[in-house]
């Protein structure tokens, strides 16, 4: 079985700043989430992850903020998307690129 393609999408906010989302539908959960997507979203500041949602075999759903990682309570893409987008705008107002 193979996986399918959900979201990919490349955001430019400026010459030295962009976010990329990827999102697939997996046939089965990558351990130890629960759920059936495969994801990766990233926010790059100056080619360095500032903000970032994924779930790796192992570690499960999380989220980096700055150099800092903790888990995150995925619920569904949509509501995935949205905290995500959230997360990046309170980096660039936070940051003075808003």
């Amino acid at each position: 079985m193979k996986a399918d393609l959900v979201i990919r999408r490349r955001v430019v906010f400026g010459s030295r700043d962009f976010a990329e989302l990827v999102v697939w539908k997996v046939p089965e959960p990558v351990p130890p989430t629960t759920h059936g997507f495969k994801y990766r979203l990233a926010y790059i500041v100056e080619g360095r992850r500032v903000v970032g949602f994924d779930n790796e075999r192992g570690k499960g759903d999380h989220r980096h903020l700055g150099d800092g990682e903790e888990p995150y309570r995925f619920t569904g893409v949509e509501q995935l998307v949205a905290d995500f987008l959230n997360a990046v705008a309170d980096w660039r107002r936070d940051h003075g690129k808003a």
